[in-house]
């Protein structure tokens, strides 16, 4: 990496409990380059959501911090725009109004048809021009995904933050909004995070994948590096031995190093005693 611009520098995070305090992440060290796309990946609990939280200013590190191009994170600010997998849209405010609001807010001074020029231009980068008016309520969950990103986006961040952006959505609407992300990130070269649990997505988008270990007391445990020629076609990564590599190293480290499966002997004997009271067993 060349020039700096976003450090985690031995990054740790204590939470109260009645117990005492309960240490999510320890030690957690990491440089992002401008423009660079990094996904975070581990099993539930290993605290993706809270390193993105802790960048985002959401958070305070207990030790260690947060420099983005040379001043510490301590609160939310502009420069760091949110991405959740719930969309998060105003119920009462038009696809319009839901951007245009986050414009208002973050880019005060810009007259009437600067302000709504921007706008359109972010729908436009996502495809949603065509639903100007439409409430909330009346479009797809893909939609409102692209509304939240145009939302994002027209606050113009240094860094993109976002939670499991697709996770909630079917199959063939999240292949669509990945290869929108693509084409955004290509067009802005925007700094991007992204948490998923899905290993094909980290090694479809990423520059790089961090891998965490289980928590308690996670930290990074791998970082790989996605050699990939841009623009990337997911048909055609499809039987490239490279890409498969890739894969193959994801998936080893989640579940050979980081195994977190419970034990099939145990999962009978919880589903066996389930049965035998005449209740249906806890879903896995």
């Amino acid at each position: 990496m060349t020039a700096k611009h976003l450090e985690l520098t031995q990054v740790g995070i204590d939470f109260p409990t009645p117990k005492g305090p309960f240490n999510a992440l320890t030690d957690v060290n990491l440089k992002i380059a401008k423009g660079e796309f990094v996904s975070l990946i581990g099993h539930s609990g290993c605290g993706k959501s809270t390193v993105l939280n802790i960048v985002a200013g959401l958070h305070q590190a207990t030790t260690g911090g947060v420099i983005l191009d040379g001043s510490e994170v301590r609160e939310p600010g502009p420069e760091r725009a949110v991405v959740f997998q719930n969309h998060s849209l105003l119920p009462w405010l038009s696809v319009y109004k839901n951007v245009e609001l986050a414009v208002k807010q973050t880019q005060q001074g810009k007259s009437k048809k600067a302000l709504r020029d921007w706008v359109m231009h972010n729908l436009e980068l996502v495809h949603m021009t065509h639903a100007l008016d439409k409430l909330p309520a009346e479009i797809s969950g893909g939609m409102k995904q692209r509304v939240g990103i145009a939302r994002a986006l027209a606050m113009e961040p240094k860094v993109l933050l976002m939670d499991e952006p697709f996770g909630a959505l079917d199959a063939l609407t999240r292949a669509h909004l990945q290869d929108s992300l693509m084409e955004i990130h290509a067009d802005l070269g925007n700094t991007v995070i992204m948490i998923t649990h899905d290993v094909d997505e980290a090694v479809l988008l990423s520059d790089r994948i961090v891998m965490m270990t289980n928590g308690p007391s996670a930290t990074i445990g791998e970082i790989l590096n996605i050699n990939l020629t841009r623009p990337r076609d997911r048909i055609a990564l499809a039987d490239n031995p490279e890409y498969n590599h890739y894969r193959h190293e994801v998936l080893t480290f989640l579940y050979e190093k980081q195994r977190k499966v419970e034990p099939v002997s145990a999962h009978r004997k919880n589903t066996s005693k389930g049965s035998s009271k005449g209740k249906k067993p806890d879903a896995a």
